[in-house]
């Protein structure tokens, strides 16, 4: 059994039963290992969750670079970072909702460890939306909350996205975009 394997099952597991009970030994039997053996590749579950939330961020914040390198203006760099992370989100749901659902089951010094994945994935967001006001095709707004209100819209459908559902993730992340980009309001 590979390391990739292990996580793949852990990510599996903390998905359905959550981390708190999810026990060492039910990734071990998902995995058909001994709990001795799995704890040859992991000193611990805090261990496993720490590789989970550092993978998951890892992922999304080389896809988010690509799109953002693209020469194109921030609106539709915007639309785009939003639809690569909903489909991140999307195929890959056991690992975004250990991402999106787990970070509060961190160990603080394991916190301190993961943190500039995070600031690295939040300051993608701030920097896109900084190029939109620098240009002047946004607002004068908050770079910091408005990224945080676009995740937190986003982030949430880890809950009730289903890829058999009505809308894919693609049109969904576009609904979003036009909702942020275009507004509630009639023109």
């Amino acid at each position: 059994m590979t390391k990739d394997g292990i996580l793949e099952a852990a990510a599996r597991i903390f998905s359905e039963k959550g981390y708190h009970a999810t026990s060492m030994s039910d990734i071990a039997d998902a995995v058909n290992l001994q709990k001795a053996s799995l704890y040859y590749h992991f000193e611990s579950k805090q261990e496993i969750l720490i590789a989970l939330l550092n993978r998951a961020l890892d992922l999304i914040n080389y896809r988010l670079e690509s799109v953002l390198r693209q020469p194109m203006p921030p609106e539709e760099k915007l639309r785009m970072a939003m639809v690569t992370y909903l489909e991140t989100i999307a195929e890959n749901q056991n690992l975004s909702a250990v991402l999106l659902l787990e970070l509060r089951s961190l160990d603080p010094e394991l916190k301190v460890r993961h943190a500039s994945r995070r600031e690295k994935f939040e300051g993608l967001w701030r920097d896109l939306i900084i190029e939109g006001k620098q240009v002047g095709k946004f607002d004068s707004v908050d770079p910091s909350m408005t990224g945080r209100a676009i995740l937190g819209v986003m982030n949430w459908t880890v809950t009730w996205y289903r890829n058999n559902g009505q809308k894919s993730a693609t049109e969904i992340a576009n609904l979003f975009a036009d909702l942020l980009l275009k507004g509630l309001m009639v023109q």
